[in-house]
């Protein structure tokens, strides 16, 4: 009979899968030859086979079979050749235990990646609003950093230094460096899948993911000085201190078009999924204007007149955030045009918000008093707030780092989740430094604070 010493149904199944120890005890083996327990070696879990397998994972419920899903590849086929998942959702399809919204469409396979996806972003939501936090804290440039931009399990920064670096968030190792070149300015950046599109002083760069470097030509007195950028495959847009938007062609190297925005520079931009531009401006308008027909489609009103430092825009429920120099955050829905509400979450600038695409719960928030909060999307309550604890839990080393930026050091900490009445001028700086930029993944959000260090923040 074989037994398994770990809990069945406890995430620690995740936490401890090269730990598990395995004994074989058949009823007819003489107890004086019996191995005694020091002269068993431990088994990984890599030695279990097939089928051991799926009776553990078959004791898993739905959400931790899921978590193991992704563990690793071999984990992944084995619970998907088995169809464990889809056996335990039928089983709750026919418990009628699913959600009227996933029972509408009549069919429980179509249904269960919805289900998922639902599962994973409300397990998002009350980690941010409710979970501990660790902090990972680890040096990525030689001087200060202050732009981030996450995908595909890969962060990009830069704008401090001459280089771009690219990370697995993983691993914390880089996996791509990207010079800047001399003398210009690293204004904006983005990715994707095979390049990376900078704006450069008065240029659009593109870097493929190759490392080969090419610089669209210059035309005199068609690219004033751009502010900010925003990519979307095949188009860069750029924000000029002109007011208006140039949007650059990735394949034809050549301005397309040149649309009128605003009376005063542009500082942030969001592209819509449907040929939308929007955009901020230092003087505190909003405007709406369609990539394809280079006409307005709206201004969008503030009560405040403070100009817009960042925005972001949800798809899924068309809402549009706002952040402003007077500490404002503003919400928009773009069918009706209406502003849904504001509020005041810090006395100085918010400088950059974001939420996970499809989660239509929470906005995480930084800005120049170093706390980052937690908002509800639907009603502008701040929900959560945090600090850096400053309490050193463990190090380590990734040799990458040491070869790269001179410092091998990963640090973990944790993070202080503040009262509702908890007043922000008595915390230290040392423990809320401006956040500058911050990207958000699954249970976790990742900050820069124009020094040399970037940390992530992982929610549980």
């Amino acid at each position: 009979m074989w037994t398994v010493k770990t809990r069945l149904g406890c995430p620690s199944l995740l936490h401890h899968q090269n730990t598990f120890q395995l004994a074989s005890f058949p009823a007819e083996m003489d107890p004086k030859k019996r191995p005694t327990r020091s002269s068993r070696a431990p088994a990984r879990i890599q030695s279990l086979d097939h089928d051991i397998l799926c009776i553990i994972f078959s004791f898993l419920d739905f959400f931790d079979l899921a978590r193991c899903s992704v563990v690793c590849k071999t984990w992944s086929g084995i619970i998907n050749k088995s169809k464990l998942l889809e056996a335990l959702y039928y089983k709750k399809w026919q418990m009628g235990l699913v959600g009227s919204e996933n029972r509408s469409s009549g069919c429980p396979e179509k249904s269960l990646n919805v289900y998922l996806e639902e599962m994973a972003l409300r397990h998002h939501r009350l980690a941010l609003q409710q979970g501990r936090v660790q902090v990972d804290h680890w040096r990525a440039h030689s001087v200060g950093v202050d732009q981030c931009r996450k995908k595909m399990g890969l962060l990009l920064t830069g704008i401090g230094d001459k280089v771009m670096r690219l990370w697995s968030l993983e691993s914390y190792k880089c996996v791509g460096e990207y010079p800047i070149p001399d003398k210009v300015p690293l204004v904006d950046f983005d990715f994707d899948e095979s390049k990376i599109v900078g704006l450069v002083g008065s240029r659009i760069c593109i870097w493929r993911r190759n490392g080969i470097r090419s610089i669209f030509p210059s035309r005199e007195g068609t690219f004033p000085k751009g502010l900010c950028m925003r990519y979307c495959d095949p188009d860069a847009v750029v924000g000029c201190v002109d007011g208006t938007a140039r949007v650059f062609d990735m394949y034809s190297q050549q301005c397309s078009q040149i649309v009128k925005m605003h009376a005063g520079p542009v500082t942030c931009l969001c592209l819509s999924d449907d040929q939308l531009i929007l955009s901020g401006s230092s003087l505190g308008s909003i405007t709406v204007s369609n990539l394809l027909s280079d006409q307005r489609v709206a201004e969008l009103r503030l009560t405040h007149s403070t100009g817009i430092t960042t925005m972001c825009f949800n798809p899924s429920s068309h809402l549009l955030f706002a952040g402003s120099t007077a500490g404002y955050v503003f919400c928009w829905d773009l069918r009706t045009r209406r502003c849904l509400w504001e509020t005041r979450v810090s006395p100085n600038v918010v400088y950059s918000m974001q939420h996970l695409r499809n989660d239509a719960s929470s906005l995480v928030v930084g800005g120049i008093d170093g706390v980052l909060r937690i908002l509800n999307q639907n009603t502008g309550e701040v929900v959560s707030r945090f600090v850096l604890e400053g309490n050193l839990l463990s190090s380590s080393s990734s040799s990458s780092h040491q070869n790269v930026v001179g410092s091998g050091t990963i640090q973990r900490m944790t993070g202080r989740r503040l009262s509702q009445n908890a007043s922000i001028d008595s915390i230290p700086r040392s423990s809320r430094p401006p956040i500058t930029c911050l990207a958000v993944g699954m249970k976790k959000v990742i900050t820069t604070h124009n020094n040399k260090y970037i940390r992530t923040w992982k929610f549980n």
